[in-house]
């Protein structure tokens, strides 16, 4: 009887445990300073070109803290942007108030995601909370590239010659469109972020470097914080 006491509030114990949160998650660390830009080189996503229609698994960052964030915190406010989709080249925000088709759906975050057509550098207001998305909407490649009807952050040259010049290695590019493209997202906390997307290739980091073979896919990407209730972009400091 005792036994069966114990096995009974053992099983009862584990299902009721909380999801860690980020004071609860010790692999976390500290939070990354307001007002100071970032840099991540080489965020890995993995993928299988030999089945490249397959959607891989979804991968998930944390902006909050600079580093990806385990599957097992999605209903959590441990993640802000997801990499997902094809190629795990669509971005989404983290909102669990959104609909059952937003990945965070059921937790805390406070999420949400927008593309502003200019560079890094000129997007200097934060947007309106009304204007970022907050359910399924992904952004991914651009309506200037092949297979796509909508803005995005990314040009996929499917023959090489828009952006290539049409030689094997230079099909089936993705060309980020930082000089005319930047993601803003409002975190799961409720801050906010602008985001340089700056390459999709690993150690590669400009168009001449991007080519069929290069591998992939591999983010790097700048960004800053800012808190809740700012109205401006500022960049006061430099981690890079």
């Amino acid at each position: 009887l005792l036994l069966s006491l114990v096995l009974v509030s053992s099983a009862c114990s584990k299902s009721d445990d909380p999801i860690l949160e980020p004071e609860l998650a010790p692999e976390t660390g500290q939070p990354v300073p307001y007002y100071e830009l970032q840099r991540v080189e080489n965020f890995h996503a993995p993928v299988d070109d030999s089945n490249p229609t397959t959607t891989p698994p979804t991968v998930y960052f944390s902006l909050t803290y600079n580093k990806e964030a385990k599957s097992e915190y999605l209903k959590t406010t441990l993640w802000d942007v997801s990499f997902g989709g094809l190629y795990n080249s669509f971005l989404g925000g983290n909102n669990g108030n959104a609909t059952k088709k937003n990945v965070g759906y059921g937790g805390p975050g406070l999420g949400g995601i927008l593309l502003i057509e200019k560079p890094f550098e000129e997007v200097t207001e934060v947007p309106e909370d009304d204007l970022f998305a907050t359910g399924s909407h992904l952004i991914g490649n651009d309506i200037s590239g092949a297979f796509s009807s909508e803005k995005g952050w990314y040009l996929y040259d499917f023959d090489g010659t828009i952006k290539g010049d049409g030689s094997k290695e230079k099909q089936h590019v993705a060309h980020a469109m930082s000089d005319s493209r930047t993601i803003v997202i409002r975190t799961a906390k409720g801050d906010y972020a602008k985001i340089k997307m700056i390459s999709c290739y690993k150690d590669a980091f400009t168009p001449a470097e991007w080519f069929k073979d290069t591998p992939h896919m591999y983010f790097t990407f700048e960004y800053v914080i800012v808190p809740n209730g700012s109205k401006v972009f500022e960049i006061k400091s430099t981690s890079i």
